[in-house]
């Protein structure tokens, strides 16, 4: 490989540089520290642009947020982001409730915490099986290998033919408008 060639390093946050939901480990950000002296950095991540860069700390990256439903650039002058996009997406919760429910009932999810769905102002929606409150011990110990949701993948995706679908998290299903998605949004960038 020409490391010579490369100009930009995209990466996802969430299961791979971190859990969900918590913060880098102090080698993570030094190797991003250093491969930020060579290479542009770019985050790539399915929740929204500042919930990622509050997670990494502020760390200076520009950040695709939402599977390329926001776009932010990192600016070195006000050390904060600059959204470039924000496109949103109406969302009929009504259908989405009476599917999440009948994917509960049918696989014996319906004891959960919090709400059933997660709407995000995107119009992309999660399906968190242990609901949108549950402890992160429960989330991290309910499917370590994916397999549990990876049964019924093929379902939900059918479910939700309008949106692009995804193993999520540690627990949960999220799901983008079509055609939106981290490949795409790369593509766009």
């Amino acid at each position: 490989m020409n490391s010579d060639k490369i100009k930009v390093i995209a990466m996802d946050l969430d299961g791979t540089l971190t859990q969900h939901k918590q913060h880098m480990s102090e080698d993570c950000r030094q190797t991003l520290i250093n491969l930020s002296k060579r290479y542009k950095l770019m985050m790539v991540g399915a929740g929204q642009v500042y919930r990622i860069f509050n997670q990494m700390e502020r760390f200076p990256i520009d950040i695709i947020g939402n599977y390329g439903l926001q776009y932010a650039k990192y600016n070195p002058e006000t050390q904060d982001l600059d959204i470039i996009r924000d496109d949103t997406f109406p969302c009929d919760r009504e259908k989405t409730e009476a599917i999440v429910t009948s994917f509960r009932e049918k696989y014996g999810f319906t004891q959960y915490a919090g709400d059933n769905v997660e709407y995000h102002p995107s119009g992309c929606i999660t399906f968190p099986v242990l609901g949108t409150k549950a402890q992160q011990a429960d989330k991290l110990a309910f499917d370590p290998d994916r397999s549990k949701r990876r049964k019924i993948y093929n379902e939900v995706v059918e479910a939700f033919s309008d949106y692009c679908v995804f193993v999520g998290g540690s627990s949960s299903f999220d799901m983008a408008p079509k055609p939106y998605n981290k490949y795409y949004a790369l593509d766009l960038y």
